[in-house]
């Protein structure tokens, strides 16, 4: 009979505690409604239980990719400036980590119908948001060539951080079909020819790097994003790690218009073994409860 670890008094409970105000700043007040609509309710999917996006898009590694991913895309002013505009990212930073975590959520693991529906409520933001950068040039976040560059800084983000710190890194093979599934999401937004394997992506990303430029408005991003997060003092240490970590992810010519430091020895080190015990905590308090014994 094999023998288990033995249960730490009360440690459960923290457990449980930290994993509940976690899911409730990620999922917001109606995060177990919304939750149990995804999984439970009946019907297709657009991606089955077997794809990659569903490893990659229900992994710990996504808060790492995900704040990458905002560093990344800031780098566009056009993309930086409707965000700046439209987003609320400094007044509603929460609500919009909620809504857009409810989209990934839906969109991997949801029925195609709720599915569906989330990107036609995203399509209709998307036509409403239009506006001029300080230097005067027009935007409009419906336009695909602009949709194209928020979703390859966005997969890029979380293939790298799920490769890095995922608890069940993926092949080559397996990295393609990830790209080739957030196609599929990026097509129904409005992408056109989105990629659909990673030297794609690699291609696709170098093609935008002429655009790319560190605006005002994307380094006052940056600085809230890593150095002023809306945190208690408590939470400021573990999100100092994901911050680190992120931005150990990024490309150095991205670093440098962000003013973001390049320490390689450091990154590959300490940053890298703290995102790990970061994310692996994470899993931890986000696992559900084991089933109960059965019956005797």
């Amino acid at each position: 009979m094999a023998v288990g670890t033995p249960a730490v008094p009360g440690l459960d409970t923290v457990r449980r505690r930290l994993g509940a105000e976690l899911f409730a700043r990620v999922a917001g007040p109606r995060g177990a409604a919304t939750r149990s609509r995804i999984h439970d309710t009946p019907g297709p999917r657009w991606f089955g239980p077997d794809r990659p996006i569903r490893e990659v898009h229900g992994d710990a590694s996504m808060f790492v990719g995900g704040l990458r991913a905002l560093l990344l895309q800031s780098l566009h002013p056009l993309a930086m400036a409707a965000v700046a505009a439209h987003s609320g990212y400094r007044g509603d930073p929460w609500g919009r980590l909620q809504r857009t975590s409810t989209f990934l959520a839906v969109t991997t693991f949801g029925t195609a119908e709720d599915a569906e529906r989330a990107v036609g409520r995203v399509r209709a933001v998307h036509r409403r948001v239009r506006g001029t950068t300080p230097e005067g040039e027009e935007y409009a976040a419906s336009d695909p060539h602009l949709l194209g560059w928020v979703h390859v800084a966005e997969v890029d983000s979380f293939l790298r951080a799920h490769r890095r710190y995922g608890a069940r890194p993926l092949d080559d093979a397996g990295y393609d079909g990830y790209v080739a599934d957030a196609a599929r999401v990026a097509a129904a937004l409005g992408v056109r020819d989105p990629p659909t394997d990673q030297a794609a992506l690699a291609a696709r990303l170098d093609g935008y790097r002429a655009e790319l430029r560190a605006t005002p408005q994307a380094r006052e991003a940056a600085r809230f994003l890593l150095r002023h997060p809306p945190l208690p003092w408590a939470a400021r240490p573990p999100y100092g790690v994901l911050a680190a970590s992120a931005v150990a992810l990024l490309p150095r010519w991205a670093r440098d218009p962000l003013r973001l430091p390049y320490l390689p020895v450091v990154e590959g080190t300490a940053v890298r073994l703290a995102g790990h015990g970061l994310t692996r905590t994470i899993r931890w308090v986000m696992a559900p409860p084991p089933p109960p014994p059965p019956d005797r």
